[in-house]
């Protein structure tokens, strides 16, 4: 599975960012699916996740501000991100995990998009 990240860019706190991640191949429908991020200078971090089912799951530090989304006809998942903070600042990474599985741990992905650098000003 291959996976494009878009969507990033310079925004003011406060303000509003939709990321999507476009997969190639066939069994994007079957693979759980995570965003991460890396702030510069510190390790990356979970985000939020969501399975093949449906089923998402967020970091406290974003909850109710980032909501994780996918289109399985689309092959896109999708990270609507809300009420930015400085803090959000960090290149956002999509990535797939194997069939029927999903998780919080990025040993838990098997497949990394390249990255999307979001920035939010002060």
């Amino acid at each position: 599975v291959q996976l494009q990240a878009s969507g990033g860019g310079l925004v003011q706190a406060g303000g509003s960012l939709r990321l999507s991640c476009v997969a190639s191949g066939r069994t994007f429908s079957s693979r759980g699916m995570g965003w991460f991020r890396q702030a510069p200078g510190k390790e990356r971090e979970f985000v939020a996740a969501i399975s093949w089912t449906g089923v998402t799951y967020r970091s406290d530090s974003v909850s109710g501000r980032l909501t994780i989304s996918r289109d399985n006809a689309k092959k896109t998942v999708y990270l609507q991100m809300d009420s930015l903070v400085p803090e959000d600042t960090a290149v956002y990474y999509c990535a797939s995990t194997a069939p029927k599985a999903w998780g919080v741990d990025p040993s838990e992905y098997a497949s990394w998009g390249q990255g999307t650098l979001v920035t939010v000003s002060s």
